[in-house]
């Protein structure tokens, strides 16, 4: 099996993680959505990262600090970006459902994501064939993602009060989808940080969490300054606090593991010695639209869609059906 196909296997292991994380948060009971996220932001943005930068990273703090500040402030920056993108996020899906808010926001994340850095990094792609496919998949990214919302606002248009829901809902994953892809900035513009983990002696699968450590810290920052200030606002820490503790807990930490894992096995997968130079965009627009299709999976198996009319499973169905197909044109430019 070559080495690109063992790349895309990880990141396709990554996407699974990545479509299911959001699941356990349908579990939590009883605890206001600023509570769950902060505990969960604790355990994905650092608890689990620093954890794993310890046990795979030899030398860490000599890493750190023989990269340039320059990079480190860039990446740290790309990570608060994102930081306020993963606040909207789980504003967005709490509106208007995991399957919907996941392609919505996965979708133009993965536009943006794939398209920044191969303008910047490798912008003679453009004119080549590759180039090409990839920016055709990520077309039809869009119009599969067009479809999902067609879908979903015929879901929610029965009631007029979720009418209003589902307009704000729209408009938070919107902004979540354009501040989201900040998260591979980080990932493609400081790659210092992975070279010099390592030079120092770190696993080359291993490199990658350097470097998300470095970008989920600061992402934490302003999850958590959010949370705090709802926490403050709304007085809603006490609230449910000895209701199902242990369960909601648990939630937290098993969407936090499953987050960190799929993007550490997507750092690992579409590493520039697995996937070539386009891993950065080839490896992210597949992470984020397989993440579409396993979302929407369990969004259908945990009833989003329950008693919904056929005409919205139609527009559902072909949207999918053109993600799917992004995925081969995808792959076929990397090919």
């Amino acid at each position: 099996m070559s080495s690109f196909s063992i790349g895309l296997l990880i990141v396709l292991a990554g996407a699974v993680m990545q479509g299911s994380w959001a699941l356990p948060q349908k579990f939590v009971r009883g605890w206001a959505w600023e509570k769950m996220w902060l505990l969960y932001s604790v355990a994905a943005m650092i608890v689990f990262p620093w954890l794993f930068v310890s046990l795979m990273i030899p030398r860490a703090g000599e890493v750190y600090s023989s990269v340039s500040t320059g990079v480190l402030v860039r990446t740290a920056l790309f990570g608060a970006g994102w930081g306020l993108g993963s606040v909207l996020f789980g504003l967005g899906i709490a509106s208007v459902g995991l399957a919907l808010g996941f392609a919505i926001i996965i979708s133009l994340t993965a536009a943006l994501g794939a398209l920044v850095p191969l303008a910047i990094l490798h912008p003679e792609r453009f004119t080549l064939e590759r180039g090409g496919l990839l920016i055709l998949g990520l077309l039809v990214v869009v119009a599969g993602v067009a479809l999902c919302a067609k879908a979903g606002a015929i879901k929610d248009a029965g009631a007029s009060a979720t009418k209003g829901n589902f307009t704000r809902g729209l408009l938070i994953c919107i902004a979540s989808g354009i501040a989201s892809p900040m998260f591979n900035f980080g990932f493609a513009f400081g790659t210092p940080v992975r070279d010099q983990a390592l030079k120092l002696g770190a696993n080359e699968d291993y490199t990658s969490i350097a470097l998300l450590a470095v970008i989920t810290t600061a992402g934490f920052v302003v999850n958590a300054g959010y949370c705090v200030y709802l926490l403050l606002r709304n007085r809603s820490w006490s609230t449910g606090l000895n209701t199902d503790r242990f369960r909601n807990l648990g939630c937290a930490i098993a969407m936090g593991f499953m987050w960190l894992l799929g993007f550490f096995l997507y750092g690992v997968g579409s590493s520039p010695e697995r996937m070539g130079p386009l891993g950065s965009s080839v490896g992210w627009a597949i992470l984020m639209t397989t993440m579409v299709l396993v979302a929407n999976v369990w969004g259908l198996l945990t009833g989003e869609w329950k008693n919904v009319e056929k005409r919205a499973f139609r527009y559902l169905g072909g949207g999918l059906a053109l993600l799917v197909v992004a995925l081969v044109v995808i792959g076929l430019s990397s090919s």
